[in-house]
């Protein structure tokens, strides 16, 4: 469904991806996990046509390069910020994004009244968005981002300073969906809704350390949860990096090509009479 090969995207030559190639599958609820400045929210404005990458290649669906008209009717975004009409009831809200998004007048309807039962906000249909609630905004962003259907759903950190009772009922909407068969792709730092992701990838300092199944990478790690299985994941790169710094000069000649023979080593040369 996504191709991404050899990705990097720097800020101020601040690097943020690092040379990044990820295959995300279709049909799944597949989750971007890690800390504040790894990267996610770059790699989901690369995906969405939002910014192009420095180096590398990235294509939807097999055939759509980010930001083809044609890609952006199969997407559904929720981004981190409320991205609403305040001064727009939360229906005015919907119909507008699902005639951005060119869905049939008379289907519009249908889907209205689908949405709003989705994200059980049929009693405040008439509300003014900028009279409600911080969850009950994020419930209308969800809504709007899943009009018109959307074959691939984006959400970037969408339970963000949400209570801890509707964020479960956020997951059992995405998992809702995902059975109903939209792909879902999340960004997240909370342990608990990565472990409820199909499959995960940890993310850190724009690197891609491990990907899989949260059963999978608890088992390679040989830990009890996701956040047992990050740590260890951070802690094998880091150790694998410092150690390739180690064994190279600055002149990138191998350190150990450097170093004189030791006893019993041979240095091409007759050893003294």
């Amino acid at each position: 469904m996504i191709a991404i090969h050899s990705v990097t995207k720097s800020y101020n030559n601040h690097p943020v991806l690092k040379n990044l190639d990820l295959e995300i599958p279709e049909g799944i609820i597949f989750g971007l996990l890690g800390p504040n400045g790894a990267g996610k929210t770059t790699l989901l404005r690369l995906i969405m046509g939002r910014l192009r990458p420095d180096a590398g290649s990235i294509r939807l669906f097999g055939k759509y390069q980010p930001g083809d008209e044609e890609a952006c009717f199969l997407l559904g975004y929720m981004p981190q910020q409320a991205a609403l009409y305040e001064g727009l009831s939360v229906e005015e809200n919907i119909l507008f994004f699902g005639r951005l998004y060119r869905v049939p007048e008379q289907e519009l309807r249908l889907r209205l009244d689908d949405v709003l039962q989705r994200v059980e906000l049929t009693g405040k249909r008439e509300a003014l968005a900028g009279n409600l609630s911080g969850g009950q905004k994020q419930r209308v962003m969800l809504a709007t981002a899943m009009i018109h259907r959307p074959r691939l759903l984006i959400l970037d950190e969408p339970t963000a300073g949400v209570d801890p009772m509707l964020r479960i009922s956020f997951w059992n909407w995405f998992e809702a969906m995902a059975r109903d068969g939209t792909s879902i792709l999340v960004t997240t730092h909370h342990i608990s809704e990565a472990a409820r992701c199909t499959e995960v990838v940890f993310l850190r300092e724009g690197l891609l350390l491990d990907r899989g199944s949260p059963g999978q990478l608890t088992a390679r790690y040989g830990v009890k949860d996701l956040e047992a299985a990050f740590v260890q994941a951070t802690y094998s790169e880091t150790s694998g990096r410092l150690n390739n710094d180690n064994d190279h000069d600055n002149n990138g000649n191998s350190n150990r090509d450097n170093q004189a023979p030791g006893p019993g080593s041979s240095s091409g040369q007759e050893p003294p009479p």
